[in-house]
Formats: structure tokens, sequence, C-alpha cells
């Protein structure tokens, strides 16, 4: 596979759903004693594993196609790719955003790519996709055409 990426979810992040669920186990244990409590921690403490898992995003491009997790397109079917510094994304999440665009997106990652679609049957514009590796994308989508 030519180019792969997946965007984890941070640290910071799995540390502040971890300390909610450690809240909560603290109210069971308060509730109803060391057996519950102990047993909704570990239920907690798995949950946060399969929400990492469930929450990474991840990219692949291989000869014939771009997939984003679930969502794929054919590589003959991509226009311009255009790298966006942390600033044009903010702006593209929000004020300039097109309804109709395939939103990829992770509000932890600040940077990624717009690509323009040149498909006529398809009335999305473009798929706004979050990446770490935005130029790498690209040069990997105009190598693959």
């Amino acid at each position: 596979m030519p180019f792969t990426e997946a965007i984890r979810p941070p640290l910071w992040l799995m540390g502040f759903v971890y300390f909610l669920f450690l809240s909560f186990a603290l109210s069971v244990w308060a509730a109803m004693g060391n057996t519950a409590g102990l047993i909704s921690l570990l239920l907690l403490s798995a949950l946060l594993i399969y929400l990492r898992q469930l929450i990474t995003m991840r990219i692949s491009v291989t000869s014939k196609e771009l997939f984003i997790d679930r969502a794929h397109i054919d590589i003959n079917f991509i226009g311009d790719v255009e790298v966006l510094t942390p600033e044009k994304m903010r702006l593209i999440r929000g004020r300039d955003a097109d309804p109709a665009a395939f939103l990829a997106i992770r509000f932890w990652e600040s940077s990624g790519v717009k690509i323009t679609l040149n498909d006529k049957r398809d009335p999305t514009p473009y798929w706004l996709v979050s990446s770490r590796k935005s130029e790498e994308l690209k040069r990997t989508l105009y190598i693959q055409r």
C-alpha cells in the first residue's frame, strides 16, 4: 500500500475520558461496594480501549482507491488536492464549509487536505480530511493518478 495513516485520539483526550469514567466507577463503588466498583472500573477501562479503536481514523491509498475508514473513492475521480494550513483548515471547517462536502475530520488535528472531486454523478464537491502527513498524502494521490 503506497500510503497509510492512522489518526488516533491524543493522550490528553483519552486521559480526560478516563477520569470521567473513574468518577463514575467511584460513584458506583460508593453506592454499591467494592465488587460493583471494581467491576465497573474494569468494564469502563475496556470501553475506553474500544472507544480509542472506534475513534481512530484510518486513511489509506492503494493503486486504485482512496480509503478513509469505510468511505472510498476511485483515484480517477480525484481532482485537485490542496494541503491546508491550520488557519485554512479552521476556516473551511466552519465559515467556508460546503454542506454537501464529505468531512473526515478530527477536532484534535489542525492540518489536513481538501480533495476536490471530478465525478459529475456525485454531488459532493470535495472531501475534507484531517491528516498529519498532508504533503505525503497529496504526493501519493498525484503519483497514483
